[in-house]
Formats: structure tokens, sequence, C-alpha cells
């Protein structure tokens, strides 16, 4: 009798757990989600709802809300369990997505473009004096949403990958203004803000993704497959809420600007050691520089299967993944169409 009256009290433990598993009841406490956004004005949407308590208005349990240099930084720490949301470029999200095998889903956009080629006047006249012997040219890592820019100027305007590529110096956003700043960049491809604060540096702005690629998706919001199966209603309301404060930011740009530039500041202190974050201070993200850099992106939630899948195709070509996968992989659109 004594196996048999195991199996019975295993059976009763295990129906009444299934019952009162509180990560099973729904709404009884909003899970802990772990956000990630780039450092830019890219994800200039969760800057401003996070400083104004949108997010914890809406009922969501933000754990966290790391700050990161490039979205390939970002991409790689999708990895981590912790890590449930992110706000960053497209291209590092299709990348981390196709091989990393990280399951995310994009369930809304947050801009249109933001990406610039910055040369000095004085070395450079036309783009196809980035051919130039000599001329030393900054961008992000391959497989950046710049370093896809990049490839798609070569395309365009016919310039030698075989000159222009051995003279690329790799290096982040930040440090290629620096070196602008030294002297030590002559042309750089960069991600806004960090484009318009290098033309306060006196570089000029050459092309912009809007003169190289038309409608170009550049930054969307992703969330963990998990936490779409577990808790889709958070996700609703993270996508209102990314909705709500880009219909704001359109409407208060001069507000919007000031805000991003206090959260900016703050978030610098924490993802810059201490010699770099005086260096990066010393490069001033002001307001003024905000407002001008945010009128070079086109800030909307709705996104297009085609406009993901121009880029999905445009990246296998380029090598950066191993092929091509319909955009209907990655995308799930249900949120932001309610």
């Amino acid at each position: 009798m004594r196996p048999f009256a195991y199996w019975v009290i295993s059976l009763v433990l295990g129906f009444m757990l299934a019952i009162f598993n509180p990560a099973q009841v729904k709404g009884a406490q909003a899970e802990k989600i772990g956000m990630a956004v780039e450092f830019m004005d890219h994800a200039a949407c969760a800057y401003v709802a996070r400083d104004k308590g949108w997010f914890k208005q809406a009922g969501l349990n933000i754990s966290s809300c790391e700050s990161y240099v490039t979205g390939i930084a970002l991409a790689a720490a999708l990895a981590r369990g912790d890590i449930q949301a992110a706000y960053l470029c497209l291209v590092p999200a299709i990348n981390v997505f196709a091989n990393a095998g990280v399951r995310i889903r994009i369930v809304a956009g947050t801009h249109k473009y933001g990406y610039g080629l910055v040369v000095d006047p004085d070395k450079v006249k036309t783009v196809k004096d980035l051919e130039n012997q000599g001329l030393r040219i900054g961008c992000v890592r391959e497989g950046g949403a710049v370093d896809v820019l990049l490839n798609k100027a070569m395309e365009k305007f016919h310039l030698s990958r075989r000159k222009i590529l051995p003279r690329i110096q790799r290096m982040n956003p930040p440090n290629q203004v620096l070196a602008i700043k030294m002297g030590r960049l002559d042309a750089a491809f960069l991600p806004e803000q960090w484009a318009t604060m290098a033309e306060a540096c006196g570089f000029r702005m050459l092309l912009t993704a809007r003169d190289l690629w038309p409608n170009m998706q550049g930054s969307v919001l992703v969330v963990k497959e998990g936490l779409i199966k577990r808790q889709p209603e958070a996700v609703q309301k993270l996508v209102d809420v990314t909705r709500s404060a880009t219909h704001w930011i359109n409407s208060n740009r001069n507000e919007a600007a000031a805000i991003l530039a206090r959260q900016l500041s703050l978030a610098q202190s924490h993802i810059f050691p201490t010699k770099a974050a005086r260096s990066v201070r010393s490069l001033q993200i002001t307001p003024l520089v905000l407002l001008k850099s945010m009128a070079r992106l086109d800030y909307e939630t709705n996104i297009t299967n085609q406009g993901v899948q121009d880029i999905i195709d445009y990246v296998a070509r380029l090598g950066y993944i191993a092929s091509r996968f319909p955009a209907h992989d990655i995308l799930d659109l249900r949120f932001v169409s309610q």
C-alpha cells in the first residue's frame, strides 16, 4: 500500500502545484523585464518613456535598463536570459537572430534612417574622393548597421572596394568622433547622434541614409519569444508605451531633446570607464545637438514586412548571415497593429 500512497500524494501535490503556481496566475504579479537600449537618440522613445515613468504607469516591471554603445554589443547581450526586450538597430537584430539563434521577435519599429557619412570638407569634396590614397575612414565593425550603409555607398557610387576597405579603421561611434576631434580621421560612417556631433567638430554631412536607402528601417523594438508566450499583455503594453512616447517626441521635440541629453548623460557614467567617460563628456551631447540629430530620423512605430525583407536580403548578399530567410520568421506585428 505504501507505494500506492506515495503515488496518490505525488499526484495530489502535482495537481495543487499546477493550480496554485504563481507563475501561471495571469496578472498576479508582473514579470520582471530586463531591458537594453542603444546609447543613441535612436532609442529616444525608450529614454523618454523611462524618464517620464510611463513604463511603470503601464504596469510594466522593468527590472533594469542597460545602455550599450553599439547595436552589435547590445545584440550580443540579448543572449543573456535576464534581457527580455531591447531597442536596437534592425541589422544587428537580424544578425543575432540568424547567426546566434537568439529567439527574438520584432514587435514594432522605432525610427527610419539615422545614419550618415561625415567628412573633412578640406579633403573630401565628393563621394569618389573616398578612394583617394591615404584617406583615413572610420566605421563600426563588420555587420553593424552603418557598415551596411558603407557597403551600400560603395555599390551605389561604384567605388572600389579594393581601394577603400583596407583603409577602414574599425571603432565604435564615440571613439570615431574623438578621433575626428584629434585629427585622426578624414571621413566616418556614423549613426546619429554621433554623425551630428562630428559636424560640431568641423566635419560636413556628405550623405545620409535618406540618400542611399529610401525608407530604410533604422531601429526596432524586439522581445524574446518566451515573453510573448508567457505574457503577451506585457508585450502589448511595451508597444503601446513605445507608440505613445514616439507620438509625444514628434510633438515635443525641444523637451524631448532636453530629456534625451539628461538621460544619455546619466547612462554614460555606467557604460564607460572613468577615463573614457571624461573623453565622451568632452564631446558635449547637448540638447541643441540632439535636436538637430533627431530631425534626421523619422520616428515612427509602423514597420513593413518588405522593409525588413529588403535588409535581410542585403545582409545575406554581403555574407553577414548564412542565407536569407522570410521576414515573417522574425516579425510579430500583431501588437503594433492594435
